[in-house]
Order: C-alpha cells, then structure tokens, then sequence
C-alpha cells in the first residue's frame, strides 16, 4: 500500500487508484507504475526533474515507451505492458502566444523571454509574424495593409500566420525545442481559440501573456523607440511613421478582444497592465508556466544602466592561480582608487553596489566610499580540488580533468567543485533582481561576470565561457528597445591578462572515463 500510494503521489494525483486495474493486479500495476517512474528519471532527460521522452540516441535500445523512436508524441498517454495503466507526459513543449495591439511591447517582451528561457538552459525560439509579413511582402505602403475589409491583406496575414505556426511545430516536435513563442496580435477570441487548437493537436501546453496598454506616455515612447525604427518606415519621416502606425492601431481595436476572467477562465495565461503597474495571472498549469509569470513580474523598462566589472587584480592573478580568497596586488588596489573616481564622474543616480562575499571584491567597494551588498551568490566558481592551482599545474597533475574541461567547458564541473552551467543556476535571482531594479554596479569575477554578460548579450551556452572580461574595464549596459547597448571602458590600470582562449579541436581520440582513469582525489 505504502509503495503504490508513493507511486502515485509521483504521478501525479493519485494515478494509480484511477486506472482501472482489477483489485488483484493492483499490486503488479502499483510495481510497473513506480518500476515506469523510476526509469523515466533515470533514463530521460527530465527538465527541472519533470521526465520527457528521452532524446539521447544511445538509449533508444529500452524497451520503455518514452525511450523509443516512436515517443515522440510527449503529451499523449503511453499503454504499459500487458496493463490498463496509462501514463501521461508531464513535460510536453509550451507554446507562449502574445497577445495585444501593436506597440504594447509585445516584441520587447518575446525577446527578453525567449533570452532568459534559453539563459536558464531552456531552449526556446521566437516567431514574429510581423517578420513573415515582411519576408512575404517586400515592400510595405501604408496602414491600408491591416483594415479588417482588406482581404488580400487579411489573407496574406492569414499565410504569414499558418507559415509561423508550421515553424512552431516543427521546431517542438521535430527539433526538440521546449518553448516556442509566437509573437502576433491575436487580438481576437476567434484567433486564439484557433491557436490553441493547435497547441491541443500537437500536444503543446498553450500559455497566453497579453500586454495591455492604456498610458499614452508609454504607448508614445514605444512608437518612438521602435516603431520608427521598422523596416517598415525606412523611407517615411517621422510624423510619417507616426500618422500611419496610430492608424494601424486603429484597424484593430474595433475587433480587440482582450483576455476575460470569465470568458476565459479555462486558459493560462498572464495580463500584465500599462508595462508591470499590475497583473492578472490565472491557471498557470506547470513548472514552466510559473518561472514565466515570475520572471515577467520582474522586469521593467525605465531607462537605466548596469556596469559590471571585476575585482581589481589580486596577487593570485600575479601568479597565475585560479580560485582562492586572495586580497588585491599594488596594481588592483590603484584599479579601486580609479574605478571610484570612474564612477563619481559619471554622477549616477541611485547607484547601488552588489560585490560578492570574497576579499578582492570587497576590498575593491571599500574604495568607493559608499555603501555596498555582499552577495553570496556572486562569489566566484569554486574549483574544488583545483582551487589556487595554475592552468599548468592542472594540466600535468589532473590531465584528464583538464583535457575534459576543454571539451565542454560550460557543462564541465570541477571534482567537488562547480561547472558553468551550475554558476547559471546560481545567479538567476542576481538576475530576477537587476531585472527589478535600475542602476547598479556588480563588482564580482570573471566566470560570474561572464553569465552575467551572456544573459544581457543573448549569447549561448557554447560562447559563455569564453566571452572576455579583462581585469580593470568596466563594461556599460544600457537596455534598449530589442537588446543591450555595451560600452567598454579600461580605467588605464594595466592588470594580467587571465584570458584562455578555446583551444583548437583536435582530432577525435579514445579518451578514458573517470571510472577508468585517475582523477583528482584519487591520488593518481
């Protein structure tokens, strides 16, 4: 009893006693129901520790459902054998669709969701219908384009739409994406009702985020700063551009039918109001859902800048050593000096300063002679047992680790140490809290800093790694519109240059496993 009630916790709500097995095989379906969740765990790349088909080629061999060449429809039930017993897939792909009037910031928001989501390592891609439209005709005349009676119009927007959601599909189901967002106005029940059709064919779970928008500063200001900035409007002035885009907002307002609690109280979706002043969530059905909703209840878009550097150089760096809690060399306490005379020049208002909890960053805050926070999160990657070693030292002792690193730096960890991709997971709420507030100095490291700066650049996991942060520059993030203006600024302190570039592949060679070679703490 004990066994099939935790089995069926596991599955969710209790299968087990729903699946209409007789009383005398409820002790076998109870074993090939836990038997069933186990290998899903053990055998599935589960995100987040929800299981999924398996994709890795090499265990296709199983005989489980889920882990054949035949599982690919992840969000139907799978038949056990020789039982009535069904299992549902719980991590089927989410197909985000946006939904309001143009110049709500609906792109602005597809981009950033779609940078986060694959920061985090969910892979995610963004649709822009307005992108197909563009593709399909070259030349845009005039708002007369998007009247409801212009049905040439409405049946090319109608093509672009189709063609945009045949991408989706097969980017979910053929390309292993997980979310895919699908960014168009949808203004209409009738649209959305077809868009979710869809997800339901496909077996995608449908996640509606509605920008709503009644502010005329901000509607104002997204027309200035994007708008005019289309493709659409490269040969028009500006009142131009601006005349014909409110007449566009016109051609859909009269057919806007904006998210209803009642009308559509079944779906999942968010309403975010005037850009975050409030929101409206309802039925956020799974994991991913809710890391969507936090995440777009943190950001905003008041102008800002976010500067990030690192510690000035410390007498580890002098040597050639990773890791450790070394304090700063001569040269790195003269950076300090300069990075506080840097910052009072630029006369930033409300600047707050992040450092991590270790000697070299605090020491470089000290110099500033204001107060600072120590984040705990933002200490440097721990390289376990390679701590305070040089690359060399590494290379002869640890040969293996060290040729392993090179292979895949981002997912490599150090033995009782840390990968790249676990700092990742580290630093979101670092994320979630510069995405809140407005201007900010992060002095931190350099593995930290480069996470950091692949987020805001949109860079992927491959390029993180070796993205470069030299000692004594400070780099300059200004959001704008559909990514992040960088300006770099070295403060003429020379400093060693701890940069490693990636090394050139080499021809492909047996190479022996941890399990059969030596490795760090093994003495070998």
């Amino acid at each position: 009893m004990g066994i099939a009630a935790s089995a069926g916790t596991a599955l969710g709500e209790g299968r087990v006693g729903r699946c209409g097995v007789e009383r005398e095989n409820r002790s076998v379906a109870a074993a090939v129901c836990l038997s069933s969740y186990f290998w899903r765990l053990l055998c599935c790349d589960g995100l987040f520790f929800f299981p999924t088909v398996c994709r890795k080629a090499g265990l296709h061999h199983s005989s489980q459902p889920w882990c054949s060449p035949f599982a690919e429809e992840r969000c139907k039930s799978s038949a056990l054998a020789n039982t009535d017993l069904t299992v549902c897939m719980t991590n089927c792909p989410t197909l985000i669709v946006m939904v309001g009037l143009p110049a709500r910031g609906k792109t602005y928001i597809s981009k950033k969701l779609t940078r986060y989501l694959n920061w985090i390592g969910v892979p995610t891609k963004e649709f822009n219908v307005g992108q197909y439209r563009r593709d399909l005709v070259k030349k845009y005349k005039s708002f007369e384009f998007f009247l409801p009676d212009n049905e040439e119009g409405l049946k090319i927007r109608k093509q672009c739409a189709l063609a945009a959601l045949n991408d989706v599909r097969q980017y979910l189901s053929e390309e292993n994406g997980h979310v895919a967002v699908f960014d168009a106005t949808n203004t209409t029940r009738e649209r959305r009702e077809t868009i979710y059709k869809f997800g339901e064919e496909n077996g995608y779970k449908t996640f509606f985020v509605e920008s709503v928008c009644v502010d005329p500063e901000v509607i104002a200001a997204n027309i200035v700063q994007v708008k005019l900035g289309s493709p659409d409007y490269v040969e028009c002035s500006n009142d131009e551009a601006t005349e014909d885009f409110m007449k566009r907002i016109e051609c859909y307002k009269n057919s806007y039918e904006t998210l209803d609690e009642t009308l559509d109280k079944d779906l999942s979706y968010i309403k975010i109001m005037d850009v975050g002043r409030s929101y409206l969530v309802n039925r956020v059905m799974d994991h991913i859902q809710s890391r969507i909703v936090y995440y777009l209840m943190n950001i905003h878009v008041t102008p800002r800048s976010i500067y990030l550097c690192r510690h000035g150089e410390s007498e580890l760096n002098l040597k050639g050593r990773i890791g450790g809690d070394p304090g700063l060399s001569v040269r790195g306490k003269e950076f300090a000096k300069s990075l506080a005379q840097f910052i009072n020049e630029q006369n930033i208002k409300d600047l707050k300063v992040w450092t991590s909890q270790m000697k070299r960053t605090i020491q470089t805050a000290e110099a500033l002679g204001v107060p600072y926070e120590q984040w705990k999160v933002l200490n440097e990657i721990d390289a376990g047992v390679c701590e305070e070693m040089t690359y060399e030292e590494i290379q002869e002792n640890y040969p293996l680790e060290f040729a392993l690193r090179d292979q895949d730096k981002y997912r490599y960890r150090y033995p009782k140490g840390e990968s790249y991709e676990d700092l990742v997971q580290r630093l979101e709420p670092v994320i979630m809290e510069l995405e809140r507030q407005e201007n900010v100095l992060v002095i931190c490291h350099q593995a930290v800093m480069r996470c950091l700066l692949a987020y805001f650049l949109d860079k992927p996991a491959e390029q993180l790694p070796y993205l470069k942060c030299p000692l004594h520059t400070v780099l300059k993030l200004t959001p704008v519109a559909y990514g992040c203006k960088v300006d770099s600024i070295f403060l003429n302190v020379e400093a060693v240059n701890t940069h490693r570039d990636k090394p050139e592949p080499k021809l492909e060679r047996k190479t022996r496993s941890r399990e059969t070679a030596g490795h760090p703490g093994e003495g070998n």
